[in-house]
């Protein structure tokens, strides 16, 4: 079997030899374990890779704090080129990356090609970000000091990756930490670790100095990421992933009292008032529901359709799924992540149905190979039902209806999380008063994707803290530091006036 590394050469074909990348160096674990990547599509072993030990991880620290004081000195401009490089290399690689992504997640080659197009936009936008950190000056409203307010980086970072897009979640984090002068040890998902190794060899490739960026694929994450956090060393903490997780992780970084910045679950409404362009709202619940299979935080998970036009919007939504293809590699649509993430899907179609929804396409379990579930659509979706409290992650759209805006807005606030939020209606002021009354970090008006690499990416309640993307996603990498400087004394000024007439 082929290991994961035969499938990341560096552009001059030269084979690297180990999986983790550990202060510069492409080396083995330090007890020799190594695991199986499976092919989604297929259900088949694609590959193997390295599974970094608890040494492991920190070694890797011991790198990223190694360079940290040098890589922080380094100017933003030299890091803003090195972004900047690591741009072009990536569109120039970018179908490589693209076939990775395939074979990885499953997804199609578009969608694949897609997802490489975003992520390099990750890397692009901060090397524009890199050399606008900017700090205040000031006197004091007595006239007693000045204040001197500056920015620097926060220090060596963790950043935790999911499998759902395994190179556009790595770019959202790698590129403001490198943009902020911080070294990382970057933990990709299990599933998923190929794309991230591909990915740290062309930054280096960028020219990212030895140290800066460190990648540890492990099975053994709880141990890994626990050895981690209890090193004071450690500044920052990113993690994308489930809420069930996120907690306990931010409960480790309590410890060391560790900046943590948290990209949770999701559970987003899809609302359609009656005066939506029908034809638009279609085409954005189509996008919003089956991009990656569903397989997204930002995912419409629940829709909540007004009750005028709730049985023309089943019948033309039904049509649609009816005519997305699935099953091969030239689908519109992927497999699930894997058996077990299937079998969830379908647990969550039966119970939706064993207490009175009704089926109006999909809900079948298909014949492999690979994990791949239908296009589902659920109409009078019972309240209860587990699909309209837990994230869904594959494309089942349960449908409910409402009478009101005040009902609608209600059921949509109804859940503890509040990442992303949806809404078709032709009023500007009701899409003001959504903005204001909806409980999500991002809204989507007549639109089903809301993610920029230009915009602040991120959610309320139990859906994170912290922000990616946009002119906030660089603040997450830096500290605030503020100096009291009082005024000179006379004999300081006499002598700074002598300097500045002699020098005139």
């Amino acid at each position: 079997m082929a290991t994961v590394l035969d499938r990341v050469e560096s552009r001059s074909g030269e084979e690297r030899q180990s999986e983790l990348l550990i202060g510069g160096r492409w080396r083995s674990g330090s007890d020799g374990r190594r695991f199986t990547i499976e092919d989604p599509a297929t259900g088949l072993p694609l590959c193997e890779a390295v599974d970094a030990s608890p040494a492991d991880a920190l070694a890797a620290l011991d790198a990223a704090v190694a360079a940290q004081p040098d890589w922080a000195r380094v100017a933003p401009r030299e890091r803003a080129e090195i972004l900047r490089r690591g741009f072009d290399l990536l569109m120039a690689d970018r179908e490589a990356f693209a076939s990775l992504i395939a074979q990885e997640t499953g997804k199609p080659l578009a969608e694949a090609r897609g997802e490489v197009a975003y992520a390099a936009e990750f890397l692009r936008w901060f090397s524009e970000e890199a050399v606008r950190v900017h700090g205040r000056y000031q006197i004091a409203p007595d006239g007693g000091l000045r204040h001197l307010v500056s920015r620097k980086s926060v220090g060596p970072c963790l950043l935790v990756t999911p499998w759902n897009f395994p190179l556009a979640m790595v770019t959202r984090k790698v590129a403001p930490a490198v943009a902020a002068g911080c070294t990382m040890v970057v933990k990709p998902s299990e599933l998923t670790p190929a794309t991230a190794a591909r990915f740290a060899a062309l930054m280096t490739e960028a020219g990212l100095p030895a140290g800066v960026l460190n990648l540890i694929p492990t099975l053994r994450a709880e141990a890994a990421i626990g050895a981690l956090l209890a090193d004071p060393r450690l500044r920052k903490l990113s993690f994308t992933g489930s809420t069930r997780v996120g907690r306990l992780l931010l409960a480790a970084t309590a410890v060391n009292v560790q900046r943590s910045s948290l990209e949770l679950g999701g559970n987003a409404p899809f609302l359609i008032f009656e005066d939506a362009d029908l034809d638009a709202a279609i085409e954005g619940a189509m996008q919003a529901k089956l991009r990656n299979a569903e397989q997204a935080c930002t995912a419409a998970n629940r829709f909540l359709v007004h009750e005028a036009i709730a049985d023309e919007f089943l019948s033309r939504l039904g049509r649609a799924f009816e005519a997305v293809t699935f099953g091969d590699r030239e689908g519109a649509i992927g497999p699930l992540i894997n058996r077990n993430a299937r079998d969830h899907v379908h647990a969550l179609v039966s119970d939706a149905l064993a207490r009175g929804a009704r089926l109006i396409t999909g809900g079948d379990l298909p014949e492999g190979p690979g994990h791949f579930y239908p296009p589902t659509l659920l109409a009078d979706v019972a309240p209860g039902s587990r699909l309209l409290d837990e994230e869904i992650f594959g494309p089942v759209a349960p449908v409910q209806r409402f009478a009101c805006e005040t009902e609608a807005i209600s059921a949509a606030n109804a859940t503890p999380y509040g990442l992303a939020a949806y809404a078709y209606t032709a009023d500007l002021d009701r899409a003001l008063r959504l903005q204001d009354e909806l409980h999500a970090g991002m809204l989507g008006i007549n639109t089903g994707l809301v993610s920029d690499p230009a915009a602040p990416f991120g959610g309320v309640k139990h859906s994170g803290l912290g922000r990616e993307g946009g002119a906030e996603g660089i603040e997450e990498y830096l500290s605030i530091h503020y100096a009291a400087i009082g005024r000179a004394s006379p004999r300081s000024l006499d002598a700074f006036q002598d300097r500045t007439t002699a020098a005139a």
